[in-house]
Order: C-alpha cells, then sequence, then structure tokens
C-alpha cells in the first residue's frame, strides 16, 4: 500500500464526502424531474382528450349546419 500523508487522507475523505453529497442531490433533482415528467405526460394526454372531444363536437356542429342547409 502506498504511503499516503495524513493531509492526504483527509483531502481524499473531503473529496469523497463532497462526491457523496452530489450524488445524493442529483439523485434527488432526477427524482424531482422524473415527477415532473410525468405530471406534463399526464397532462399532454389530458389535453390530447380535450383536443379529440372539441374536435368531435365541432365536426357534429358542422355536419348539423350542413343539414340544416339542405
Amino acid at each position: 500500500m502506498p504511503d499516503y500523508s495524513v493531509e492526504e487522507l483527509v483531502r481524499l475523505e473531503q473529496r469523497i464526502d463532497e462526491l457523496l453529497r452530489q450524488h445524493e442531490q442529483l439523485r434527488e433533482e432526477n427524482r424531482l424531474l422524473r415527477e415532473a415528467q410525468e405530471r406534463l405526460h399526464a397532462e399532454r394526454a389530458s389535453l390530447k382528450e380535450q383536443n379529440e372531444m372539441a374536435r368531435s363536437q365541432i365536426e357534429s356542429m358542422i355536419s348539423r349546419l350542413k343539414a340544416m342547409e339542405q
């Protein structure tokens, strides 16, 4: 095993601690981003459904208007 000075070991320990903090921070950020992504997917699905309902209603109105013209 190589000879490490106490200062080098302390710096290494501090660096490891910092990396562990960054890792935990990134894990939390990733979790929050995944939750936001899930919400956006659900919102998108809801908006697509609303759009389809509106399209159907408009097509129905157009059909009724055409029927009234004849």
